[in-house]
């Protein structure tokens, strides 16, 4: 459907909507609205280009007694802020959420996206001005300050061609490996770009989706082959070095990398079509190329680069786990395990995520990629649909409570078609680009992560937070967690089309009577004690 208001009108509502502003509320510079634009009634984007885009102020946080909260809704608000005091009583709400800093859970390491060739085509392809504003709306304080970013190793389905960095067959000393201009002139300027407009540390983890051909036993890039050989040999010697080459040459251009994922969806090849891109690996093969050839080159080479193993669905937990970190030293070189989100109705997190947490807690559980509208023949871009920002928030609040660390989206950015991707496997992302008419739309996704990656910092801490009353019978999702500046944010989701009226308890503190409007997500933030 088309959009309802355009023109003119788009453009002067966000000043109509800072004129209208409640007396009370803050009116700083840096704040600027949403320029909505609808398509369908519920179905609202905002609007951004090369000469205006909402942005948000710095979070600081409030007086002792007080706290700040913001709401984004299907109903049209988007991170809206406002503020309350903590009241010494309460009356008996029907729904009581009670925080208890003294149990302690895992630390997180935050929030993000992935720099596909896909996601930088169409970052570039705005016109300066516009391409500012898009990744400030990500990385920077007046955004929703990612600080995590996965970036493919070569070429993944979410390019323009299949290719890898050493196409010369059989060069085993990899004296031909070099970057393609997706690197050289996409993405790493990108990430310097990024690099500068942030003010949290950013951590950049990285992904092979395939080897050369001459190293796969299909002899192509694409398809479903595995490495040649076994653990320990010249292919997988060669394969491991092309990690470290990778990290090398980007080094070089003064980008450098947090972590590698050993191989994206290393089991993919039983359940995506052939063309695909990926290297098959069974946990086995895994722990073994680890063990004799990965893990010791990150070892030897100058980078300090932390290894993930799996990076596939968590309906291959615990056992993945069992396989590689049972291995003492497997165990030794691997620091955490990426999770994808496609299958996880298939199997509970407390049987997959929990049980993994308990066998091996040293080890952190990261979500390195998700999307809506995959492998779908219709609507892979459903632009200003609030239900699938509701299933990121649903994922994030449900893996956070089963001790993962973050979150990861997968494209930063497509365009309307959901792509480019030469596989035509076309999907959903936070912001879709417009090229033609110079704009970006931020979708109800991008507002969804927000309210996590805003307030949650990287060291933050999951807390107690108890649930009393008809907890069943509302069935709000939420999470408690300690920010290491000592504030406390609370993040609910309230997915039903009914208002649900509930209080927060903070013992050191007091209390908030408030509501979780219809189809909403709110970030609650105070200071504790």
């Amino acid at each position: 459907m088309g959009a309802t208001g355009t023109g003119t009108l788009r453009w002067r509502l966000p000043l109509l909507l800072l004129l209208l502003l409640p007396p009370g509320r803050p009116r700083a510079a840096g704040a600027r609205p949403c320029s909505p634009k609808f398509f369908g009634r519920d179905a609202m984007v905002c609007v951004c280009d090369s000469t205006y885009c909402d942005s948000l102020d710095p979070v600081v946080l409030p007086p002792p007694g007080t706290y700040v909260k913001y709401e984004s809704s299907k109903a049209g608000k988007r991170l809206e802020r406002s503020e309350g005091s903590f009241q010494r009583h309460l009356s008996a709400p029907e729904l009581l959420l009670t925080v208890n800093v003294s149990v302690r859970y895992q630390h997180l390491k935050g929030f993000g996206g992935s720099l596909s060739d896909a996601a930088a085509l169409n970052i570039l392809a705005l016109s300066q001005p516009a391409q500012d504003n898009l990744l400030r709306s990500y990385f920077s304080e007046s955004g929703i300050e990612y600080n995590l970013l996965r970036v493919p190793m070569a070429s993944s389905d979410f390019s323009l061609r299949p290719y890898s960095y050493d196409d010369v067959p059989d060069d085993y000393d990899l004296k031909h490996f070099r970057l393609v201009d997706e690197d050289v002139k996409m993405k790493i300027p990108i990430l310097h770009r990024i690099s500068a407009m942030t003010k949290r540390p950013l951590s950049f983890y990285a992904s092979p989706w395939t080897a050369p051909a001459w190293l796969k036993s299909n002899n192509d890039v694409s398809g479903k082959g595995s490495l040649k050989g076994q653990a320990g040999d010249k292919y997988h010697k060669t394969w491991a070095n092309y990690f470290i080459k990778f990290l090398d040459e980007y080094a070089k251009r003064n980008v450098t990398f947090w972590a590698v994922t050993v191989q994206n969806e290393p089991l993919a090849a039983l359940l995506t079509p052939p063309v695909f891109p990926t290297i098959v690996f069974t946990a086995t093969q895994q722990r073994d190329f680890i063990v004799s050839d990965l893990g010791p080159a990150l070892t030897r080479s100058p980078h300090r680069t932390q290894l993930i193993i799996l990076d596939d669905q968590r309906i291959h937990l615990p056992l993945w786990a069992k396989v590689v970190l049972g291995n003492a030293t497997a165990a030794g070189y691997a620091a955490g395990v990426g999770i994808h989100w496609y299958l996880d109705s298939l199997v509970p997190a407390s049987r997959s995520l929990g049980v993994t947490h308990k066998l091996f807690p040293n080890h952190f559980l990261l979500y390195t990629e998700a999307c809506s509208g995959f492998l779908t023949h219709r609507f892979s871009v459903s632009l200003g649909c609030w239900a699938r920002g509701n299933r990121y928030s649903h994922s994030i609040l449900t893996v956070l409570n089963h001790y993962v660390t973050g979150w990861t989206d997968w494209n930063l950015a497509l365009d309307l078609q959901g792509g480019p991707n030469w596989v035509k496997n076309y999907v959903d992302s936070p912001i879709i680009v417009d090229s033609k008419k110079g704009v970006f739309y931020k979708q109800p996704m991008f507002y969804h992560l927000g309210h996590f990656s805003k307030f949650i910092p990287e060291g933050s801490q999951r807390v107690g937070l108890h649930c009393s009353g008809r907890c069943l019978f509302w069935q709000l999702e939420h999470v408690a967690v300690l920010r290491p500046d000592g504030a406390l944010v609370l993040v609910v989701l309230n997915r039903s089309c009914q208002d649900v009226p509930f209080g927060i308890r903070d013992p050191a503190v007091g209390f908030i009577e408030t509501v979780a409007p219809a189809n909403s997500i709110q970030t609650y933030l105070w200071r504790w004690k």
